[in-house]
């Protein structure tokens, strides 16, 4: 059998942002707004959905989306409504031990970046709330640029905005959707499972200790 190619040098990283360093949920919202969980989810399906709130992260502003979704759902209105006047309370807060690790690692001097899915109203908010934001080396935020991932497009504006070299690049984020689009950009890539794992990849990249 023959040996298998060497893997190139991680010279950079590149992480998602929320579920690894935020705890967002839009549960940790309609929590507080439905006394019942089995509603909760139905409305979380079937009204304010997942590919309803993509577009929020492609840049549409969420307070006129909520007021269409609004005005087709009259009896949902106010829970609705709550999904942009009160989008802060979907972040739970920060992941401690996550935000260590980068910490450590960008003490190494590892250049790290973030490519995030989040809104543009969001964003200013979060970075003025989170201190770890500033430990990035640089940010590319879905909102602002109208395309979000899994869309390959968003991994070729990181890489000419920041001159990264995908090879040289370990990306790591939670969901598997992103994983793959970006291994097929050329990345390195982490499945995001926890800050332990997450270690030891950094690790047998030789940019942390074990």
């Amino acid at each position: 059998m023959s040996p298998q190619p060497e893997r190139p040098k991680v010279k950079a990283v590149l992480f998602d942002i929320g579920g690894i360093f935020l705890d967002w949920d839009p549960r940790h919202l309609y929590r507080k707004v439905f006394d019942d969980e089995e509603r909760m989810e139905w409305f979380l399906g079937h009204i304010c959905t997942a590919k309803w709130h993509m577009a929020h992260d492609q840049g549409y502003p969420m307070a006129p989306s909520c007021a269409e979704l609004a005005r087709h759902h009259p009896e949902w209105a106010t829970e609705i409504t709550a999904w942009s006047e009160r989008s802060e309370e979907m972040v739970a807060g920060v992941i401690d031990d996550a935000i260590s690790v980068l910490a450590e690692l960008t003490a190494t001097g590892t250049p790290c970046y973030a490519l995030t899915n989040m809104e543009a109203e969001t964003y200013p908010l979060r970075v003025a709330r989170y201190g770890f934001f500033s430990l990035f080396d640089g940010i590319v935020v879905s909102g602002f640029e109208g395309t979000a991932k899994p869309n390959p497009a968003i991994f070729h504006i990181v890489v000419g905005r920041f001159g990264l070299s995908p090879a040289h690049t370990l990306f790591v984020d939670d969901r598997l959707e992103n994983v793959d689009v970006a291994r097929s950009c050329g990345f390195q890539v982490h499945h995001y499972h926890g800050p332990k794992s997450l270690r030891a990849t950094l690790a047998d990249s030789q940019l942390l200790t074990g």
